[in-house]
């Protein structure tokens, strides 16, 4: 695979580095982030059986106004997918950040997913 993009280079080789320790299994499965220039993603997967579980995103018209800026809508995906996971009875979940770097809107995602009840 060739990657012209340093960056991209570099944030591929730290997601491979992570996803080799993080796991999710069904008592605590994986909590992703995926993060674009304008929106912001995040899934809990099973990595046992290969299922999303539950997924949130910033492209959902009816919470996210044009106004917020991407911080406030990481926090609102973040206590979105909290919510999700517990209705369904999901307390424990392991961070992946997927190669970013933990801070921004990465963090303000877990941070707010913490709020709202989930451990990891």
């Amino acid at each position: 695979m060739a990657i012209k993009d340093r960056k991209a280079l570099r944030r591929l080789t730290i997601k491979r580095r992570i996803r080799k320790v993080v796991n999710g299994t069904l008592e605590s499965p994986r909590l992703t982030v995926f993060r674009s220039n304008k929106e912001i993603y995040a899934q809990i997967i099973d990595d046992k059986n290969c299922k999303t579980l539950v997924s949130a995103t910033s492209l959902n018209n009816k919470l996210i106004t044009k106004g917020v800026n991407k911080i406030d809508q990481a926090k609102i995906v973040g206590k979105l997918i909290s919510e999700k996971a517990t209705e369904i009875g999901i307390l424990n979940v392991v961070f992946d950040r997927n190669g970013y770097l933990y801070h921004g809107r990465v963090k303000s995602l877990a941070d707010a997913a913490r709020e709202g009840g989930l451990k990891f």
